[in-house]
């Protein structure tokens, strides 16, 4: 269970949040802007947040109140995984490299590596190098790598947006059954509807830093709380 309660300011954007999320698959949905990445990152201890608590599993990752940090776990420490959008594969390493870059220095690594490759189709690329791989096949390696530690929150940032549409939705059935089958609980960042439906079991809907709407996915969609997730969704309030 993954508990977020928090508040950052950038310059004039000011990010304000809270919501819980279990086993499932919860999106994140909003326009270019919201402040979705920017809570992704706070999640993952990548940017600290001004104040507020963010907990998983009981385990206090970030808490911090009236302006003073009382506890900050570093982003290395929190075993949580972390899929960007551009891949962020190291252009120097093989897809085996990569992969068990993000396992390093735990035991077993050759192993998991090994399995990963195969949970992920990705056998006989392992000698290959980031440039010499399709789009889909990238993301494959990222995900593979953020699945190194074990997580049990893994957080994606609009992974699959610059894939076309039919390996896009070969990605999500896969994520969909990676997430059924691990019981993690998974962040998925998108600003497209499409993946939202494909993916969510809950949706939260985000504008200008503010949370508009949670819940299951039909109900956002049919029963719109505000004008916003309205006008998002394309529904009527």
């Amino acid at each position: 269970m993954l508990e977020i309660d928090i508040v950052k300011r950038l310059g004039d954007f000011h990010l304000k949040l809270a919501f819980a999320a279990g086993r499932e698959i919860l999106v994140l949905f909003g326009p270019c802007g919201a402040g979705k990445s920017l809570t992704l990152q706070c999640i993952a201890g990548l940017m600290e947040p001004d104040q507020g608590l963010i907990r998983v599993n009981g385990q206090t990752f970030f808490q911090a109140e009236g302006g003073r940090v009382q506890w900050n776990v570093p982003a290395h420490r929190r075993g949580i995984g972390y899929v960007f959008q551009n891949y962020a594969l190291f252009p120097h390493l093989t897809v085996a490299q990569n992969i068990a870059y993000g396992g390093r220095g735990r035991p077993g690594l050759e192993g998991k590596t090994r399995r990963l490759l195969e949970r992920m189709r990705l056998q006989g690329l392992e000698a290959r190098y980031p440039a010499q791989l399709s789009g889909g096949q990238q993301q494959r390696v990222a995900i593979a790598r953020a699945l190194m530690i074990d997580p049990v929150v893994l957080l994606l940032d609009e992974p699959f947006s610059a894939l076309d549409s039919a390996v896009r939705e070969k990605l999500q059935g896969e994520l969909l059954g990676l997430q059924r089958e691990m019981g993690l609980s998974v962040i998925y960042v998108t600003h497209l509807l499409a993946d939202a439906f494909a993916l969510g079991d809950r949706m939260a809907v985000i504008n200008d830093g503010r949370l508009e709407q949670i819940g299951p996915k039909r109900e956002v969609y049919q029963r719109p709380a505000t004008r916003a997730v309205a006008r998002f969704t394309g529904t009527r309030n």
